[in-house]
């Protein structure tokens, strides 16, 4: 009896040694590319000073060429964007839709603001309605002084094609940095910015700069009505100002304030990389045609 019930103990855990997960092979989901982590923090953060996670993916062509520098787009709220686009930028290299480029995704590993996800308040100037908004300023000297010089020693980067995706509050932030900001990036893509508790903020006179990214706003047809109602009063009210940077407002159908994410990302690519869009005079850009489809042709492509 004893001895059958050893056996028992025994064919039992090996059974449970076999059933354990195995760790994650990574490299298996080959779509991903090659992606690389490190920790950051921001020493100008007096509260909730966790440091932010950054995974940055490589292009394949990364090793081919030790000479060749790279654009990077910098992706807020990094944990769910980064994989998201990660993957996709797989598919719109094949078609060439985009140069090679360094994706970076800024990370903060929750989605619970208890456990540190303080997107609220890096992504946004103040707001009477809300006491911990107002972190847009410090978030952006983060950029200035800590992520943009350590993505730039790292790594290989064309440093006059740096652009930042942000969507909902994220977006809120790539507007303040293009409006009243001062990081250097080329571009910004804003993807449904939500401006509902503070949209007087943003019409206030644009604050004077020698270089303001090129400004690509991506607005989706079914948007929540309290994202979508302050946008198109914030779109309205620029309309009717003198036109004082470059941009382009793009409608996107049949997508919501979330969904829109990989088609905002590749429409505000191809555009901000489009030579045709470059302009030499201040021209605001109201289009609500599709981004057209043409493979990209510049030295850093295939």
């Amino acid at each position: 009896m004893i001895n059958r019930i050893k056996l028992y103990w025994f064919v039992a855990l090996l059974i449970s040694i076999q059933l354990q997960a195995k760790p994650v092979a990574w490299e298996k989901l080959q779509g991903l590319g090659q992606v690389e982590y490190f920790e950051l923090k921001n020493a100008h953060k007096t509260k909730n000073n966790l440091p932010y996670h950054i995974f940055v993916r490589l292009p394949e062509e990364y090793h081919q060429d030790k000479q060749q520098q790279f654009p990077v787009l910098y992706l807020t709220d990094g944990g769910t964007n980064f994989p998201l686009f990660a993957a996709n930028y797989t598919h719109l290299r094949w078609m060439d839709d985009i140069p090679p480029m360094i994706v970076v995704g800024i990370s903060y590993g929750t989605h619970d603001w208890k456990k540190g996800n303080d997107r609220s308040h890096d992504f946004t100037v103040p707001s009477k309605e809300r006491d911990h908004w107002g972190g847009a300023q410090v978030f952006e000297q983060f950029f200035i002084d800590y992520l943009m010089p350590t993505i730039n020693n790292k790594y290989r980067v064309q440093t006059d094609k740096q652009i930042l995706y942000g969507q909902s509050l994220g977006g809120q932030f790539g507007l303040y940095s293009s409006m009243y900001g001062k990081v250097p990036f080329y571009g910004v893509i804003a993807s449904n910015p939500a401006l509902h508790r503070n949209l007087q903020y943003f019409k206030q006179p644009l604050r004077a700069r020698k270089n303001r990214p090129k400004v690509f706003v991506s607005l989706a047809e079914f948007d929540a009505k309290q994202y979508k109602e302050p946008a198109e009063n914030w779109l309205d009210f620029w309309q009717k100002q003198p036109q004082v940077w470059p941009d382009k407002i793009s409608r996107l159908a049949a997508h919501n304030h979330l969904s829109a994410t990989p088609d905002a990302i590749r429409n505000g690519l191809v555009w901000l990389f489009d030579e045709s869009s470059s302009t030499s005079g201040n021209v605001t850009h109201i289009d609500n045609t599709p981004i057209k489809n043409t493979p990209i042709n510049n030295s850093t492509g295939k």
